[in-house]
Parts: structure tokens; C-alpha cells; sequence
């Protein structure tokens, strides 16, 4: 069985021409737009702002 070497300028001009030939296959589907948020990140702040206020509150309880 004999080994086929193909050099890079091979290969780039082909893909090349592949990609001038057949755009289609590239760019098959466009991406959809991304959702909006269902809710923003000054909430979840606040709400992790809420659980370390108790853990503080409960360490200094439990320490004096």
C-alpha cells in the first residue's frame, strides 16, 4: 500500500476552493438569537448578600 503525501499549499487551495464552491455547506444554519435573561444578576447579588448576613449572624451567635 503506497502512502499519498499532499503538501499544505495542496490542502489550503483546496479548502479554498471547497469553501468558494460550496458555501452553503459552511454556513448550513444561522444561530438563533439568545434568550433574554429571566432574571437579572442584582438579585441573585442580593440574594447570596441575604445568606451570608445569616451565616455571619449565626457564627457571632454561636460564638459569644
Amino acid at each position: 500500500m503506497e502512502l499519498v503525501r499532499v503538501t499544505f499549499t495542496t490542502m489550503a487551495v483546496l479548502a479554498l476552493l471547497v469553501a468558494l464552491v460550496f458555501p452553503a455547506a459552511i454556513n448550513a444554519q444561522s444561530p438563533e438569537p439568545a434568550m433574554a435573561p429571566s432574571s437579572d444578576g442584582v438579585a441573585i447579588d442580593q440574594g447570596i448578600a441575604y445568606v451570608l448576613m445569616l451565616a455571619a449572624l449565626v457564627l457571632t451567635y454561636i460564638i459569644h
